[in-house]
């Protein structure tokens, strides 16, 4: 079984910092590699990812001015893989919009992961598309869809990548955009009222520079609240793994969000408002705690008392790479199977594994 990995072409993979999509891009196809699967990466040439990479543009760019849609190297790009792909692989897998566009002309099938959050230009296009076998990143984002062929699959990491320490520091983390939506001047906030230092990550887009000065930098004094720039890999889990709790404050219904299952793969709880995902993924009371209000927040940073062990082997049984893999592998070669070509050698895995909890 021959598949094709479809990113966008603006980041690398793995990222080097911001990333989400490339991230679960990288992941996965070292997770199928690592399953005996053949893949091939269409990314950016300073992707690093291990396995076969090809690229029509050498480098990465971003962050990008204007919407991510409107910049042609991303349709370029995509139908330049997809005509690259189609002679030689069993499933096309794509990450982004203009992939369905081309799928119309395709013979093989395609697997079409949904990575943003409903939207109805969105969801009007893939509705063009009812042909395509589409992955929904948690049953949050499920619901609000109504394409006929949709699998909720969660995402994986690989929890041996992060480290585990037992004994935290006395300081918050928010890893995320700087943007409205992600809540950090609502991380800010229950600093403030816990009285425990906030460590600040993320990056500054240009879109949200003024919400960043006026709604975050005011409130920066290297003391109670800190900023300390993008955080690559190395300060990620440098912040997450000492950090007595991951702040998770979102106001939107957020697909899946992938820092919260980072940082308990380094034992860290996450303190989150509700939103989209947070509740199907935190699991209330093991991963942490699903929160009403800024209040409650504080009041659960004030009396923790979670075993980092324990989050750490919640996370190791829902949401590691191979858990993801053999969903994954389960979905191609089930939709292979229905368009009568032959299967590969490996075994075909249930689909119906759903995430549990740790006693």
């Amino acid at each position: 079984m021959r598949i094709a990995l479809i990113a966008p072409p603006f980041i690398p993979i793995p990222p080097v910092r911001y990333g989400g999509t490339e991230l679960f891009i990288g992941s996965l196809a070292e997770g199928l590699k690592d399953r005996g699967v053949d893949v091939v990466v269409y990314a950016t040439g300073d992707s690093t990812v291990d396995t076969e990479v090809r690229s029509l543009y050498p480098r990465s760019e971003w962050p990008l001015e204007g919407e991510i849609f409107s910049n042609l190297k991303d349709v370029n790009h995509t139908f330049w893989a997809i005509s690259d792909a189609m002679s030689t692989c069993d499933v096309i897998h794509v990450n982004n919009a203009p992939g369905l566009a081309a799928s119309r002309f395709l013979s093989v099938p395609v697997v079409y992961t949904v990575h943003h959050p409903h939207q109805k230009t969105l969801s009007d296009f893939y509705a063009s598309y009812p042909d395509v076998n589409y992955v929904t990143i948690s049953d949050s984002q499920k619901s609000f869809e109504a394409m006929p062929k949709m699998t909720t699959i969660h995402h994986g990491i690989r929890i041996e990548d992060y480290p585990f320490r037992a004994k935290k520091q006395q300081y918050l983390s928010f890893i995320g955009r700087l943007a409205p939506v992600k809540g950090p001047h609502t991380a800010i906030e229950v600093a403030k009222r816990t009285g425990i230092p906030l460590k600040i990550a993320g990056e500054v887009q240009p879109i949200f520079k003024d919400y960043f000065e006026t709604q975050v930098k005011p409130h920066l004094d290297g003391k109670l609240i800190e900023y300390i720039g993008e955080a690559d890999k190395q300060l990620k889990d440098e912040l997450l793994s000492n950090s007595m709790a991951l702040l998770f404050p979102i106001e939107w219904d957020e697909p899946f969000g992938l820092v919260m299952i980072e940082a308990m793969a380094c034992g860290t709880p996450v303190i989150a408002l509700p939103g989209g995902s947070v509740q199907e993924v935190v699991s209330d009371g093991i991963g942490g705690f699903v929160c009403e209000n800024v209040d409650q927040m504080a009041d659960r940073i004030r009396s923790l008392s979670l075993s980092p062990t324990v989050i750490r082997r919640y996370a190791q049984e829902n949401f590691s790479v191979e858990v993801m893999v053999k969903k994954y592998i389960a979905l191609y070669e089930s939709v292979i199977a229905a368009e009568g070509a032959p299967l590969s050698e490996i075994d075909t895995i249930s689909l119906s594994v759903e995430p549990r909890a740790v006693a």
